[in-house]
């Protein structure tokens, strides 16, 4: 286990570049709206227009630095992963189907068991 300290610092210009991109995804949601008489194309084009520079303004900013990093380094580790062949993803799959047919085999034994008991042995009604 690691006993790295995390910091994170916040500058005014970080904090004035989110402030900023949530400003442009709100414009970009109210110009779709103000522009409702328009064509269609014009409103999309609009909407997605701002959206994207809003992505880019958070992109520059330093959280968005850490998250294009944490998904450099999520890719880096899933290349690492060892994915199973065909043959041992078919009989896993088997594996797990025998798994759950055994698993609802034994509640349907423990349920009809459980109904007998209580219906027929302690209430005595009989079907």
């Amino acid at each position: 286990m690691s006993n790295t300290s995390v910091e994170t610092v916040s500058t005014a210009a970080d904090k004035a570049k989110l402030v900023t991109s949530a400003v442009l995804v709100a414009a970009a949601v109210a110009a779709f709206y103000v522009l409702g008489k328009q064509d269609l194309w014009l409103r999309v084009f609009a909407l997605l227009g701002l959206l994207v520079v809003a992505a880019a303004v958070f992109f520059v900013s330093e959280p968005g630095k850490q998250l294009i990093g944490y998904g450099r380094d999520s890719v880096r580790e899933v290349r690492k992963v060892v994915w199973p062949t065909r043959k041992e993803a078919g009989q896993m799959t088997l594996y797990v189907f025998a798994f759950v047919f055994v698993m609802a085999l034994f509640l349907w034994v423990t349920d009809k068991t459980v109904e007998w008991v209580l219906y027929d042995l302690v209430l005595g009604w009989k079907r």
